[in-house]
């Protein structure tokens, strides 16, 4: 009975446990957390990226100097021509004739250096054209005009040929045993030595002069001599008449006290007077070491000038065809409706045609005058049928001995006014060094930091995003802690002491 009673009170027994419910947790982070972490590490920073700023140039400056040995100067040409690639001559000019052995050679010459780094000195310099602004203009106005559809701006925007008239000249002396001082010296000394020869190869005409007076009329019969000095005359006033037309300033040498028209003029009473009267002389009185075997080239010339003439009549016709029909460029300048507007202009196909139509007609005339000169030459032959007498030939001979020295004094007066335009107008600023090159202590400085620019700055980069990752994950810490020790997660446990009632029979009944 008493073991019933007591099994009827343990079910009764209820113990009750209670667990609260896990709170979930935010990861927290202020900015001014952040910029109390980036105070906190700015010391160290600053002095790791002072130190990187320092050691990385010095590095540079022992480990890779021969990179720094590097020097550079700026040259300039201005003449008629070099905007178009072209020489003082008009043909195709070559800055690198800079780097010619004798350029070179002449200035190691004038240090009184030895040739043997004359090579490692050429393969040193390298010369890099500076774009000229009006092409890069050019190109960009033909680029807005093709955008709006023209196509015809697209195809003239490809035919813009961009030439130089600057040039960057650098000059690594790495392979050479130069210091930086005299390194220095040799290469602005090279740069002077290419105005003298650049002077030799397009302004000084002492060619033209020996090329003349190398010709011994001794060798040719009397009227065959006269054509030889009658050539080198109209050579020599083509020549000079150029010069007079390009000259705009009258120039007149202090060595001559000449100008081109007074040089002409001389050149013209030679040929017109001197000239003329040998040359009548001889064909009146028949004067000839050999009548047959001049009759025989007299012909002889004749035919060559009729073959010239038929060729350049040709040539003139075809020009004079080709000027009718030329249609010159158009350019179209869009804008608003009523702005839009177009013109033609010449281009350089256009002059050349002028040039070569101008040079026919003077070839057709040149040969017709010469063919009747020579065509009434066998006439006179034919007509005398005695030989000159000798003193007519020791007449002519020394005629022909007056004439050739005063070609000659000519020929040196020519030489000597062109020489003096070419050194002091025409060419006086065709080639300048803008910026010659120099090794001072900033210099170098300049350069070591120049190299070390690039490195300098991705390692300074990289340190910062370091600098500001450290300060940005040290505050993310920094504030959870915080929070999680104001709000710490807690389990609660709630337990119910157990109770026991112990219910009497009376109360279970109820």
């Amino acid at each position: 009975m008493e073991n019933e009673k007591t099994e009827k009170n343990e079910s009764f027994l209820n113990v009750t446990l209670k667990n609260s419910e896990e709170e979930k947790e935010d990861i927290i982070i202020s900015f001014s957390g952040i910029i109390k972490q980036l105070k906190r590490f700015l010391l160290i920073w600053l002095a790791v990226a002072i130190l990187a700023g320092v050691l990385i140039p010095t590095g540079y400056a022992v480990f890779a100097s021969d990179q720094l040995k590097v020097l550079n100067a700026v040259i300039s040409f201005n003449y008629d021509g070099i905007e178009s690639g072209k020489d003082p001559n008009g043909r195709t000019f070559d800055v690198n004739t800079l780097k010619n052995p004798a350029v070179i050679e002449k200035a190691l010459t004038d240090l009184g250096e030895d040739m043997e780094q004359l090579e490692n000195i050429r393969q040193g310099i390298i010369i890099e054209g500076i774009r000229p602004t009006d092409a890069i203009d050019k190109i960009t106005m033909y680029q807005s005009i093709y955008q709006q559809g023209n196509l015809t701006a697209g195809e003239k925007m490809l035919e813009v040929k961009i030439y130089p008239t600057q040039f960057i000249v650098t000059f690594n002396y790495s392979a050479t045993d130069y210091k930086g001082t005299r390194a220095v010296e040799v290469f602005n000394t090279i740069l002077t030595s290419y105005s003298e020869y650049f002077f030799d190869t397009y302004g000084f005409n002492k060619a033209l002069g020996s090329a003349v007076t190398t010709l011994d009329y001794n060798d040719y019969d009397y009227a065959q001599a006269v054509d030889v000095f009658d050539s080198t005359l109209s050579t020599l006033q083509d020549y000079v008449n150029g010069l007079s037309s390009s000259d705009s300033t009258r120039f007149r040498a202090s060595s001559t006290g000449n100008t081109f028209a007074d040089l002409s003029e001389s050149i013209g009473t030679l040929r017109e007077v001197d000239l003329d009267v040998i040359s009548s002389y001889i064909n009146i009185h028949t004067i000839t070491k050999d009548k047959e075997t001049l009759l025989a080239y007299y012909d002889y010339r004749v035919e060559q000038l009729n073959r010239q003439k038929k060729i350049a009549e040709d040539e003139l016709k075809t020009v004079t065809e080709a000027i009718a029909d030329y249609e010159k460029d158009t350019i179209i300048i869009y804008g608003d409706k009523q702005d839009t507007s177009q013109y033609t202009q010449a281009s350089a196909e256009y002059d050349n045609l002028i040039n070569r139509k101008i040079s026919a007609q003077k070839t057709v005339s040149t040969a017709a005058q010469r063919i009747d000169m020579y065509q009434k030459r066998i006439t006179e032959l034919n007509k005398n049928k005695t030989s000159a007498s000798k003193e007519k030939i020791e007449r002519v001979e020394a005629d022909l001995q007056t004439l050739s020295e005063k070609i000659n004094v000519l020929l040196q007066k020519v030489n000597d006014t062109a020489n003096e335009y070419y050194e002091t107008v025409y060419l006086s600023n065709s080639y300048n060094i803008l910026v010659p090159a120099s090794s001072s202590a900033l210099h170098t400085a300049k350069s070591i930091i120049k190299a070390a620019m690039e490195p300098v700055l991705i390692v300074e980069a990289l340190f910062f995003v370091i600098y500001f990752a450290a300060a940005f994950i040290s505050a993310l810490i920094a504030d959870n802690r915080k929070k999680n020790k104001n709000n710490p997660v807690q389990q609660e446990f709630i337990s119910a002491e157990p109770a026991v009632s112990v219910k009497t029979e009376e109360e279970t009944k109820e």
